[in-house]
């Protein structure tokens, strides 16, 4: 594990030195318990001294005893400071994921952050608890017994000079051996959350179009995938408890032929026999437990590489040293405005795009699909920077402010609207946490949003699912749109924000707009001809470029686009009025 992932072990740093403390702790009285018995074999029970047995049985038992308490607070404090590690990891990353801008997050597929969370973390979680457990026991626990044999033969402890190496050496190469696959493992893992994470979502659309058995095979296939890789994995590892088993005989049958002449020709006791068996079963469950950290170690390490990517990442955007925290007024500025998502040298979505929007206007914005719309008006609150150029919001390059104050005054409402888990009334406070209910009802009648919300049981304190998928498409709209305004802000953009709702609706909204909020700047994003029709100036976009500019009147004498568009939206007596 890598420096940058022991940053996050914080205030967990005690835990995680008292852990291994208490271990090594644990070890000597380990180490010391087969000594005892040699003695009360060779001394008490041989000699028939029965004092000595009951002086030695009770030093036994006081040692077994502190063994006992030593294990289980090694284990608790293990346990918190994984525990503990784990938690700071996860508020890492999901406080790193809120500064990413939108192409940050485009590195990452949301399936593979949520991967990272929980998955790879609770790899990394294990091993770290493993490893201040077991890899500061085994190898004091394996010096030692190491010494007490040589202590009582030499020619026993040259057996297992001899045979923890190469023992050691196999069990590490069948790990190395594994670990390759595990590493794949978890990058069909993320391909597995994607395949559910869109089938649960899209549900509606599974069962609509009766797609549900393409979606099972679809599921089998990559769960499968997952399947056979640990598999492999698992056979590689499989080969460890063999190895250990065949080995562990092996040196019990040497021992046994050394231990027992040393027996016959009297330089070795029966006492000592059995702690050299007992000091032999704790080497080679030692070198059993490193091999098993090492085998979650490697398992880990694809987890380790894959959480540093995601805090290793740099948000794409920084606030400037001196950053300016109060936006003058809502006056849009875009001046030779160039974008590519791709950066520099990359496909341009925006080409040559000179605006001037003036504070209090309300500016329409049309094009056919694939024109670039909603791009433009991301780049007003820096969800993405320009490639070329500037935009400049209240006379400033965006660029130049503090980026929560300038989204703080930029109020949007994406094409793709969000609700989250909660009642009405905690939905609406995003735009604004401390606002009253009274607050909450205003905007939510210049929404058109209170006349249904008044219809449901609870009203405001009606609970809105996850996605919001208890409202309809219009409803979601006017409660986003409400959200929006409820922030008081110097500049609100709806991006094609009112395609849900009917025309009479659309038209109240507008109403509102104007009279309530006269000095903010509306940007509308449409594809109704109605929706913008009323405008101080309309956009019109084709291919990422700025196509005509005007009002409708206007446009209609001037633009081919837009007069194509109207014609054909208002042909037959505007049929959806």
């Amino acid at each position: 594990m890598n420096r940058k992932l022991f940053q996050s072990i914080r205030e967990y740093k005690k835990e995680s030195i008292l852990a291994p403390i208490f271990v090594i702790l644990e070890v000597f009285m380990e180490v010391l318990i087969p000594l005892l018995m040699a003695k009360i074999i060779d001394v008490g029970i041989q000699q028939g001294n029965l004092p000595y047995i009951i002086k030695m049985g009770s030093f036994l038992v006081v040692l077994t005893m502190l063994a006992l308490f030593l294990g289980v607070q090694a284990g608790n404090y293990a346990a918190i400071a994984a525990a503990g590690y784990a938690k700071n990891l996860r508020h890492d990353i999901f406080y790193k994921v809120q500064d990413f801008s939108f192409k940050n997050i485009d590195n990452f597929s949301t399936p593979s952050l949520v991967t990272r969370m929980t998955t790879d973390i609770t790899n990394v979680q294990m091993a770290y608890m493993m490893s201040i457990r077991l890899l500061s026991r085994a190898p004091f626990m394996i010096i030692l017994s190491m010494i007490m044999t040589l202590k009582i033969n030499v020619d026993v402890a040259l057996l297992f000079l001899v045979t923890v190496p190469i023992l050691g050496g196999l069990l590490i190469f069948i790990a190395k051996k594994a670990h390759p696959h595990f590493i794949k493992v978890f990058d069909e893992y993320d391909i597995l959350n994607n395949t559910v994470q869109e089938n649960v979502n899209a549900s509606r659309v599974v069962k609509a179009y009766v797609r549900e058995n393409h979606e099972i095979d679809k599921f089998h296939k990559i769960s499968s995938v997952v399947y056979k890789l640990f598999i492999k994995a698992e056979k590689i590892v499989a080969w460890n408890s063999p190895v250990m088993q065949f080995t562990m005989y092996l040196v019990i049958l040497a021992l046994v032929l050394i231990s027992s002449e040393a027996i016959v020709f009297g330089t070795m006791e029966p006492g000592e026999l059995t702690s050299i068996v007992i000091y032999a079963l704790q080497i080679l469950m030692s070198l059993m437990m490193v091999t098993f950290v090492f085998v979650m170690i490697m398992i880990a390490e694809a987890s380790t590489d894959r959480i540093t990517e995601v805090l290793s990442e740099v948000p794409e955007m920084q606030n400037a040293k001196d950053a300016i925290k109060e936006v003058k007024d809502g006056s849009i500025d875009f001046e030779n405005v160039e974008f590519s998502y791709a950066g520099e040298g990359g496909n341009l979505s925006l080409k040559q795009i000179n605006l001037h929007i003036k504070s209090g206007q309300t500016i329409g914005i049309i094009g056919g699909t694939g024109s670039s719309k909603s791009t433009l008006v991301q780049l007003i609150p820096r969800l993405y920077d320009v490639t070329k150029g500037c935009i400049k919001v209240g006379g400033v390059d965006v660029r130049n402010y503090e980026l929560e104050s300038l989204r703080d005054q930029v109020s949007m409402v994406l094409q793709k609207n969000v609700l989250f888990s909660g009642t009405i009334y905690e939905n609406l406070r995003w735009g604004d946490e401390n606002a009253s209910d009274e607050e909450i009802q205003r905007v939510c009648k210049l929404a058109q949003a209170d006349t249904f919300i008044q219809e449901f049981p609870d009203k405001y304190n009606t609970m809105i699912v996850q996605g919001g998928n208890n409202v309809s498409g219009g409803q979601k709209q006017r409660l986003c749109i409400a959200r929006a305004l409820l922030k008081k802000p110097k500049i609100l953009i709806l991006d094609d924000s009112t395609s849900a709702v009917d025309t009479k609706t659309d038209a109240f909204i507008r109403k509102a707009f104007r009279e309530e909020i006269p000095d903010t700047t509306k940007i509308i994003i449409a594809q109704r001809i109605s929706s913008i029709e009323d405008a101080d100036q309309i956009i019109v976009l084709d291919d990422g470029k700025i196509n005509g500019i005007g009002t409708s009147e206007e446009l209609l004498k001037t633009n081919a686009i837009y007069r194509e568009v109207y014609e054909s939206q208002t042909k037959g007596g505007n049929e959806d009025e």
